[in-house]
């Protein structure tokens, strides 16, 4: 099993338009995602999305080209599942040291 990071960090708000006012109006962060349940920004550095929900902390994302054999690992290896939906696809770990990341496929 290998992981690589990607550039993604994912907050919660159930305000979307404050998130859209503060960081594309006041901070002039250019827009990469703007829907109902998520917009996103280009941040340089990392790309900033906010999605529609209660506020679960800031979620990275790490892909891996075989999910069942890193899930597999990662739990054996302390981690615990947040949130679990195949059908948007999300796997939302926690590692022994509190952070949380989206496991997803390359």
């Amino acid at each position: 099993m290998s992981l690589q990071s990607t550039r993604d960090v994912i907050l919660r708000t159930h305000s979307l338009a404050a998130a859209k006012a503060y960081y594309h109006d006041v901070l002039g962060l250019p827009l990469v995602a703007d829907s109902e349940r998520l917009v996103g920004f280009d941040t340089g550095a990392i790309t900033l999305y906010f999605e529609l929900g209660d506020e679960n902390g800031q979620v990275f994302d790490f892909l891996t080209d075989d999910m069942a054999a890193a899930k597999a690992k990662l739990l054996a290896a302390g981690c615990v599942v947040v949130e679990d939906n195949p059908s948007i696809p999300r796997c939302y770990l926690r590692d022994p040291f509190g952070l949380t990341f989206n496991l997803d496929l390359v």
